[in-house]
């Protein structure tokens, strides 16, 4: 490749050589693939803007309360006592996003990023229905303020701002739950002014992204393109242009009838343009892979329907690996790829012990700050302790008490009776621990504590007892 060639790595395909943003009118994708990913567009769609209002046992199917610190993540609740459980959900994303991408290299861009899918299969087409193809839309972009062009634009900018307002509202109810958006709809927006300034605030920045910023999210504002360069290698399954094939001794000829073109040692590649006519972000795939290719098989599907029609073989741009091009090397499952499953499948292992093992009444119990202990009569010692229980379930967890499993002794309620502990809240108070000084073995004493509902065991917990030197 010259330099001449090699400069596109230089600068970023939506941006012009004096600084100026160069728009993207891409053709309308057809073919097999585009049918496919229309599907699984939908039904990701459906997944993503019905997921706030699925329940599972009584809990939002997905919600990431941040403000309230409170998460359902496929119907299981967490807080913020399940840190560490979230820690590792996250290690697991990240491994999985690094295994998927050294496999099949950006794939998730072009067929189950939100961005994407939102872009292409909704407002892409809605601009391809009011404006027309890329010809037309390049056209109308070029002329005047004409009543035709007013019309077409006040309508494409009123459905992109109703779409962002939807988009908005099924934000926010991932943020705060669906049962709250909907009590706030009911009221109206007057009783919740700053609800509805919030919304507002994410329909701007929503239509922003899909009527302007685009494909510059992919390009600029999205560091996992940045992740290719470390990532992929040269078995990573991609969208690539067969260069041995497309080039050939001679390089890429335009077509004419009736030429051989095995004879004067051109390839495949008749350089008619549409693979970069189609791309939505504007590149030529021809290039190689590059940081701005979100792997959408928008070029496969429009350089297998010219291949058709020139009487070539199909698959000039394919889903390939650089040795599967130049090696003609198919995929392999390599060490690197077994390093990744294999902590992937440790990780998830570890992530399903522990949600097996959570419980759903959490007991914290805690000697009370300052506080040291008294010596009362028949030779008992008493601590005073806080206590807080978190029921992480839907369901009122009732008549609960405490026992002291080890040493023996006994709990006494402040408030002196057995108490409910509500659906999803959290009950604290305060309680004594006595224990005669014969079963204290030195100043500090770990306990052992029951927590009952009715006559059941629920969980367990350890507190810290303090008592005098002397008695040991």
């Amino acid at each position: 490749m010259s330099q001449d060639q090699d400069n596109f790595r230089d600068s970023i395909g939506t941006i012009k050589e004096d600084g100026k943003r160069a728009w993207v009118f891409p053709k309308k994708p057809s073919g097999k693939l585009y049918e496919y990913r229309k599907y699984v567009s939908y039904v990701l769609l459906a997944f993503l803007i019905l997921s706030p209002f699925i329940k599972i046992n009584g809990n939002q199917f997905l919600m990431f309360n941040v403000l309230e610190r409170r998460f359902n993540i496929f119907g299981f609740p967490f807080y913020p006592q399940d840190f560490h459980l979230f820690v590792i959900s996250m290690i697991i994303g990240v491994v999985f996003i690094a295994l998927f991408t050294v496999a099949f290299g950006r794939i998730f861009c072009g067929w189950m990023c939100p961005q994407t899918i939102f872009m292409e299969m909704v407002f892409r087409r809605i601009e391809f229905w009011i404006d027309g193809d890329r010809g037309a839309q390049i056209r109308l972009d070029r002329q005047e303020w004409s009543a035709e062009k007013i019309r077409k634009r006040t309508l494409k900018w009123f459905i992109f701002f109703i779409i962002s307002f939807i988009i908005a509202n099924v934000f926010l109810a991932y943020l705060i739950g669906s049962d709250r958006l909907i009590q706030y709809i009911t009221d109206g927006p007057t009783q919740h002014v700053s609800t509805m300034v919030s919304l507002l605030i994410f329909t701007a920045v929503f239509y922003f992204v899909f009527a302007w910023f685009r494909e510059q999210v992919c390009i600029i504002a999205c560091p996992y393109g940045r992740m290719q360069g470390v990532l992929l290698d040269n078995k990573s399954i991609v969208v690539a242009y067969d260069h041995k094939r497309g080039e050939a001794e001679n390089g890429r000829k335009k077509w004419r009838k009736n030429e051989n073109r095995e004879e004067l040692g051109h390839g495949d590649c008749i350089d008619c343009f549409q693979c970069v006519n189609v791309c939505p972000t504007g590149i030529d795939i021809r290039n190689g892979t590059q940081l701005e290719c979100v792997n959408c098989t928008a070029c496969i599907d429009e350089c297998d329907t010219i291949m058709e029609k020139v009487n070539l073989p199909k698959g000039l741009i394919r889903y390939a690996s650089e040795d599967e091009i130049t090696k003609k090397e198919k995929f392999k499952f390599t060490p690197r790829l077994k390093g990744y499953t294999a902590v992937l499948i440790i990780l998830t292992g570890v992530l399903v012990g522990m949600m097996f093992l959570r419980n759903d009444l959490e007991a914290n119990i805690l000697r009370l700050p300052g506080q040291l202990y008294e010596h009362k009569e028949g030779n008992i010692i008493s601590n005073v302790f806080t206590y807080k229980l978190l029921n992480k379930t839907t369901k009122a967890v009732e008549d609960v008490h405490f026992e002291l499993i080890s040493p023996k002794g006994e709990i006494k309620l402040v408030r002196n009776d057995n108490f409910d502990v509500q659906p999803e809240a959290l009950a604290e108070g305060t309680l004594f621990i006595e224990i005669n000084a014969a079963a204290l073995s030195g100043d500090k004493n770990n306990l052992k504590i029951g927590v009952y509902s009715k006559d059941k065991l629920i969980e367990t917990t350890t507190a810290r007892f303090l008592a005098p030197r002397s008695y040991k």
